[in-house]
């Protein structure tokens, strides 16, 4: 046990050295991945070998999980591109610049030119820091692919990397024979079995560009070349504007003040407020769904209708759910300001919940739902902060009338699998280790019977998923913090909580707050990871009974 906690405290003194690194970097305003600087994140995240990344620090393998898990996060091109410059929103959306935005992050991207990405920080320094993991991650393990693909005496380029260059830099259509022989040839420079690299192949594979791994793999190789020979050094720039708004909460203002005047417009600021962090489609399904679709609730199992409107066959469904809510009590505010994240203000006034899982209610309740979408680490802190304050027009300030704050979410989880639910009784901060204590109106008890494994206990807000290892989490779930599961936002929410109610007196000191998470990962259990997919439908069932039980909750059904 002394020897793992050893470990752990190596492994959270790299995780500090890192962001320190990094955050050094940032107001520098320039690094190379190959300089000093560079070398040293690289270093420290190999020390770390996080779970997420696999067989990164093997130099004999190229690891595709964590591949997939990165180019899913970084815009389409990122690999041919050997500058990145990081920006805030500067008005390059006026200009006719494509934007690219990732598969599985809300980021907005711009390809300047053949050799520049230009990637819009809106998120706060968690989405500088998790960017810049995934591009050492990507850096490294192009280096990788580099040194086989090239002497290392002579720096000709090999007689397989040849084939994978005229593949990668034409528009050839490739025969079944050419392309299985081309497959053998990348497996050699990948490292790793032919099975392997044939799944990496179908993965990227799109109906526009059949050989785009090919394409993937040959410009994360020349891209170092072209470092390691100096032709073209690699190098990361942050704007000087980004560096003058990041941590001003001047996106986060901008959007709680939108969501304000639209409440004061519709005369729903003094009535009772429940704010919602989720998804944009558990609360308004629940609401509205039967009665959109003419079906009886009592008549059906819910969670099969859930699970149809989840599937990505569906989207006419989701559309007529969508059509008919926003006629009967909800308000969709797309966001502008740049957070990322949208918000749905329901009416329940003007809901009918005769047909939904609270039909016993006797009376249309009064209360107002905000329900926002999800956050991004320290992100959260500041749009809670900024929406707890009070509304300030034409001279006057209105307090926000909040009765209650619930945050539903996936997160990893350290005891149990995947589709499993957590319910927190505090938060604690990695790094700072800043403690939040809270009761919690949510307790494994309301979740009895649901058939799936639901734990209770303290929950770790990391710094981010992608640099947590074993040793880290394994010291957390062992030792006596007894954590039982892993998440970005958590603590950021509490805290911002804990100032506007104990502090600021923003609002009430007895607001309640509902905490739950169901899990997406387990990051100690190979082949559980966030790198091996998404849960798919299987997360469906969790998700809305931890919604049913925050509506319950909040209207006293």
């Amino acid at each position: 046990m002394i020897q793992n906690v050893t470990r752990a405290r190596q492994s959270t003194t790299a995780i500090d050295r890192l962001y320190i690194t990094m955050r050094h970097m940032f107001h520098r305003g320039t690094y190379r991945p190959t300089g000093q600087s560079g070398k040293m994140i690289q270093e420290l995240l190999l020390q770390l070998n996080p779970e997420i990344y696999g067989s990164m620090a093997d130099p004999e393998k190229v690891e595709l999980d964590g591949l997939f898990y990165v180019l899913d996060r970084l815009p389409d091109g990122i690999t041919e591109t050997p500058y990145i410059h990081f920006t805030s929103n500067e008005g390059v959306d006026f200009t006719k610049f494509k934007p690219i935005i990732p598969p599985k992050r809300r980021r907005i991207c711009y390809r300047v030119d053949e050799d520049q990405m230009n990637i819009e920080v809106t998120r706060g320094r968690s989405e500088i820091y998790d960017t810049l993991t995934h591009l050492t991650f990507l850096y490294n393990e192009s280096d990788k692919i580099r040194e086989r693909a090239f002497n290392k005496q002579t720096q000709k380029m090999s007689r397989v990397w040849q084939k994978i260059e005229e593949i990668a830099l034409s528009d050839m259509k490739l025969s079944t024979k050419d392309r299985d022989v081309a497959l053998m040839h990348l497996s050699t420079i990948l490292g790793r079995t032919y099975n392997e690299t044939v799944n990496a192949y179908k993965y990227f594979s799109t109906e526009t560009d059949k050989e785009k791994f090919f394409k993937i793999i040959y410009w994360m190789g020349q891209t170092s070349q072209q470092d390691f020979t100096g032709f073209k050094r690699r190098e990361i720039t942050f704007s000087p504007i980004l560096r003058e708004r990041i941590g001003h909460h001047m996106v986060g203002e901008k959007w709680a003040n939108t969501i304000k005047k639209t409440l004061s417009e519709n005369g729903l600021m003094s009535r009772p407020l429940h704010i919602i962090s989720a998804n944009m489609h558990s609360v308004s399904n629940m609401v509205y769904a039967f009665d959109a679709m003419k079906l009886k609730f009592k008549d059906v199992n819910e969670f099969d209708i859930y699970k149809d409107l989840s599937s990505s066959k569906n989207k006419e469904l989701r559309d007529t759910v969508s059509h008919y809510s926003i006629n009967n009590g909800m308000i969709f505010i797309p966001d502008t300001s740049g957070t990322n994240i949208d918000i749905q203000i329901i009416d329940l006034k003007k809901v009918d919940l005769k047909n939904t899982a609270f039909s016993t209610l006797k009376t249309a309740p009064e209360d107002v739902l905000i329900v926002m979408d999800y956050a991004f680490g320290e992100q959260a802190f500041e749009v809670m902060d900024e929406l707890l304050k009070p509304y300030k027009s034409k001279g006057t300030s209105t307090m926000m009338n909040v009765h209650s704050v619930s945050i539903m979410g996936k997160a990893g989880i350290l005891t149990g699998k995947k589709g499993d639910i957590m319910v927190p009784t505090s938060h604690v901060i990695e790094g700072p280790t800043d403690n939040y204590v809270f009761k919690n109106e949510l307790t494994a008890e309301d979740f009895k019977g649901s058939r799936l494994g639901v734990y209770e206990g303290p929950m770790i807000t990391v710094l981010g998923t992608s640099l947590q290892n074993k040793d880290v989490l394994e010291y957390f779930k062992d030792s006596s913090w007894s954590a039982i599961g892993l998440e970005m936002e958590g603590g950021h929410y509490q805290k911002a909580i804990q100032i506007a109610s104990k502090i600021r007196h923003h609002i009430s000191p007895d607001v309640k707050v509902l905490y739950a998470y169901y899990a997406s990962d387990n990051p100690l259990e190979t082949g559980s990871t966030l790198a091996s997919g998404g849960l798919g439908l299987t997360g469906v069932k969790p998700t809305y009974l931890i919604t049913k039980m925050i509506l319950k909750k909040i209207l006293g059904a």
